[in-house]
């Protein structure tokens, strides 16, 4: 099967945007996939903000686009468009970063007013870098995400459902047989 990056744009630690990610990252190792996670919050802020393209964890970063098959970029909405976090990243990567890849991007925020952040803020970037297939994504309400103490995440039902059709979706543009499963949890 195909390897994907799986990127959070989320500056916090316990962000409900990673959580959703790594749950999504489970769902495409059932399928067969080498999932690969980066939490862009984890980078050395210096390198991102100092736009230090030779720093080393910006060059492994950059490669772990390069190696990649498929990438989701999952990001909370902080005024009707994509973190900034996310931002520095992506600007810090070549031009065409994404060329031939499939990319699935996801978001997350508190109110339906920023659903359109993902095709009018996030999309035209992605394509500008180059993205061979850029799939239909999905925006989550926080409100349809309950983070357990314990570290798991509980996706409300019909939310759920929707996510696991865009991501077996992308796992189809991968050339990926999705395989019929269980709820998980």
């Amino acid at each position: 099967m195909a390897t994907v990056l799986s990127v959070s744009g989320s500056p916090s630690a316990t962000s409900r945007t990673a959580r959703l990610l790594r749950h999504l990252d489970d769902r495409l190792r059932r399928q067969g996939h080498e999932v690969t996670p980066l939490d862009v919050r984890t980078l050395p802020a210096e390198a991102l903000l100092g736009a230090d393209f030779r720093h080393p964890a910006v060059v492994e970063a950059t490669a772990l686009f390069a190696e990649a098959d498929g990438v989701v970029i999952g990001t909370p909405v902080y005024k009707a468009a994509y973190s900034g976090l996310l931002k520095t990243l992506l600007d810090l990567l070549p031009q065409y970063a994404l060329t031939g890849k499939t990319v699935l991007p996801l978001a997350t925020g508190g109110s339906t007013a920023h659903v359109l952040a993902l095709d009018y803020a996030l999309r035209p970037v992605l394509s500008s870098m180059g993205a061979a297939h850029i799939v239909p994504g999905w925006f989550t309400l926080d409100t349809d995400l309950t983070a357990g103490a314990d570290g798991t995440l509980t996706v409300a039902p019909g939310t759920a459902e929707a996510l696991a059709q865009v991501t077996d979706a992308f796992s189809r543009a991968l050339g990926g047989r999705p395989a019929v499963l269980a709820p998980a949890g």
